[in-house]
């Protein structure tokens, strides 16, 4: 049985999703439903199983709802026919970004103690959050020291980034994740990760998965693994595992429909401060490192970044991006002319909204490792 069990306590995300009744029958049954039980599968499992499928985050037995507001219902977005469309994102035109007046849970408007998202326009009540149960421990300081720096917190919408799965794509997940024998809210070790990395790669392409390509999937387990405690956390891999999804089944196009304004314009910022002579255009030497500044709670250990940018996000070893861990095979002529490979808005936007949708967790895991730059 994959995953080892995890005594540290996750992230309490309990969101409520609708699904149609058809949709939630399969995710439940059919059969894959008997893949991550070993002899049997527990109540436990069947309810972890039930968590994953409706975005929901660890329910311990403990936590006590006395005082506590309902959790929001959160349905899962639907792809639209358009999403595949080139979106107009400007660099010229530049978006004001302005935060709700109100507390997206009570609905009041507190003035200076309401705690904005860095990544959509919510704002919150610490009290709020902690009555949804949203905010605990570390997590309360966490918001308090960091949600009015450039640093800034993500709200539990934005911080999960699952619910950016339509229904489609999270059953897709799941029976992945049934076939290879994962189970909901356990912790991987470094074999663990390997062994589900080969499994999946042999299922996708039919062939074993290659020395180089291993070794960037132990490099990605390193990066899930900040605190090099020797497993990584279930929240992270499941959003590790997300928004490689969404690259493998999204045209960039519609990953650009993603962003939000803050999003958008943390990356407006970065261009045009790479842009120094204004003429939109920068190399891509530059973009590669500007990738490296998306991750700003990183800085102790991340490449340092000239751009003044606060946090946005990665991508996987599958993405066109991603093919900069080849440079190193490069001769260093051919290294030479493509980090001087001119790079404009349009391509710098598609080449890093990956990166900029993968930062959103608060957690300190790069949930897509960036290549070298």
């Amino acid at each position: 049985m994959r995953g080892v069990g995890c005594g540290l306590a996750l992230p309490r995300r309990t969101l409520t999703l609708s699904h149609g009744g058809a949709d939630v029958q399969a995710a439940d049954g059919g059969e894959g439903a008997e893949g991550p039980s070993q002899p049997e599968e527990s109540s436990a499992s069947k309810a972890a199983w039930e968590r994953l499928r409706d975005g929901r985050g660890v329910e311990p037995e403990e936590f006590d709802r006395a005082n506590r507001f309902t959790p929001p219902a959160f349905i899962r977005p639907k792809r639209e026919l358009h999403d595949d469309e080139p979106p107009d994102i400007s660099l010229e035109q530049r978006e004001q970004v302005l935060n709700d007046e109100m507390c997206e849970i009570c609905e009041v408007w507190t003035a200076e103690s309401l705690f904005p998202c860095r990544v959509c326009s919510r704002v919150y009540h610490d009290g709020c959050l902690r009555r949804m149960g949203y905010l605990q421990n570390d997590s309360a300081m966490e918001v308090t020291e960091t949600a009015h720096t450039e640093t800034g917190w993500s709200c539990y919408y934005c911080d999960n980034l699952n619910l950016l799965l339509t229904e489609e794509e999270m059953f897709s997940l799941m029976e992945t994740l049934r076939h290879c024998k994962i189970i909901p809210e356990t912790c991987l070790t470094l074999d663990d990760f390997l062994h589900y990395k080969h499994l999946v790669h042999k299922q996708q392409f039919e062939r074993p998965m290659a020395e180089a390509q291993e070794e960037q999937a132990a490099l990605q387990f390193s990066a899930l693994d900040p605190d090099k405690k020797g497993h990584i956390e279930w929240h992270d891999f499941l959003s590790h595992e997300s928004i490689q999804l969404l690259q493998k089944l999204r045209p960039q196009n519609a990953l650009l429909r993603l962003l939000t304004a803050k999003e958008r314009e943390r990356a407006r910022t970065a261009f045009l401060a790479l842009d120094q002579d204004g003429d939109g255009f920068i190399r891509e030497g530059e973009c590669r490192q500007a990738r490296h500044g998306w991750f700003r709670k990183q800085q102790k250990e991340m490449p340092s970044c000239s751009v003044s940018i606060s946090h946005v996000g990665p991508m996987s070893e599958s993405s066109p991006a991603s093919s900069g861990s080849s440079k190193s095979q490069k001769t260093p002529a051919a290294a030479e002319q493509e980090e001087a490979r001119p790079v404009d808005w349009p391509s710098f936007l598609r080449e890093n909204v990956a990166y900029i949708l993968a930062a959103r967790p608060n957690s300190a895991a790069l949930h897509l490792q960036p290549p070298p730059a």
